[in-house]
């Protein structure tokens, strides 16, 4: 059964004993060390598709790997399969109708890269290895949330294997319930294998984190309050609080000891997107 499977596969299939088989199961968050019975580093459609179709012949539980960055460890599973979508990571951009395409392994960090040659965004997420597909689906916080939207907002249309591993299109035209449940929905309605998104100008935009004294802490906040009531949509911030550890260790045990210095606290990220003038030849980000 498993020869079937590789020989409808484009791309890699690894089970335990397979050169290989460790890396492919590993995902960012080591705290989930699973072993699936077999990781399919899917190439296209087709390939989701035939991993859906052997794990449904095989009763074996499917987990989807997008970029991996789960925190529950959705991106694999014990003794099932694993659909990873890393080999999917293609990103066009059509600059006349502003909008772009991406494959459902690719990460923002490529998304941005191609839609910034053209000064387009489009809101994502805030670190550049998380997944496109996995922070979109979950509604897709973003610095450029405020003026633009989640990215779940931005939406065109998204290309869905469903589980009787039928290839369908979800936009706001044709397969519209799934296109609605996609945009935050609560999940397990197919494996997306490419999403296209609405783009927006965007030249510059200016963010980083400001810490404040734990004792400012009240004079912060409510100046963030009266100041963000007024904002120009275009302006984010988040507040936040933390605190600096020091950490030590001992060369004898190995052991890490902490103790606690000082705290901060106040708006960790300001964040504000200069729409791109017509005239303008380049752009930055």
């Amino acid at each position: 059964m498993i020869e079937e499977l590789r020989e409808r596969t484009r791309g890699q299939v690894f089970t335990a004993g397979d050169e290989g088989y460790d890396a492919a199961r590993r995902v960012n968050n080591w705290m989930h060390d699973k072993h699936p019975q077999v990781v399919v580093r899917c190439e296209n459609a087709g390939d989701v598709m035939a991993a859906i179709d052997y794990a449904r012949s095989n009763q074996l539980e499917i987990a989807i790997r997008g970029g991996g960055h789960s925190v529950p460890g959705f991106g694999t599973v014990e003794d099932g399969l694993v659909i990873d979508l890393s080999g999917m990571r293609n990103v066009r951009v059509d600059p006349v109708t502003r909008t772009a395409r991406a494959g459902g392994g690719a990460t923002w960090g490529d998304f941005n890269a191609a839609t910034h040659a053209f000064g387009l965004a489009t809101t994502g997420g805030i670190i550049s290895t998380t997944g496109v597909g996995g922070l979109t689906l979950g509604g897709g916080i973003g610095y450029l949330a405020r003026g633009l939207g989640l990215s779940c907002d931005n939406l065109v249309s998204a290309d869905v294997v469903t589980a009787d591993g039928k290839f369908v299109i979800a936009s706001e035209k044709e397969n519209e319930d799934l296109f609605w449940a996609l945009r935050g929905g609560g999940g397990n309605f197919g494996v997306v294998t490419a999403l296209e998104f609405r783009l927006a100008p965007v030249s510059m935009i200016y963010g980083g984190p400001m810490f404040f004294e734990l004792s400012d802490a009240a004079a912060v906040l409510s100046g963030f309050r009266d100041l963000i009531k007024d904002a120009p949509e275009q302006l984010g911030g988040s507040r936040r609080s933390r605190s600096r550890r020091r950490c030590r260790s001992s060369p004898r045990t190995g052991t890490v000891s902490r103790s606690w210095r000082s705290s901060a606290a106040g708006p960790a990220t300001w964040t504000t997107a200069r729409p791109r003038s017509r005239s303008s030849a380049s752009s930055r980000r």
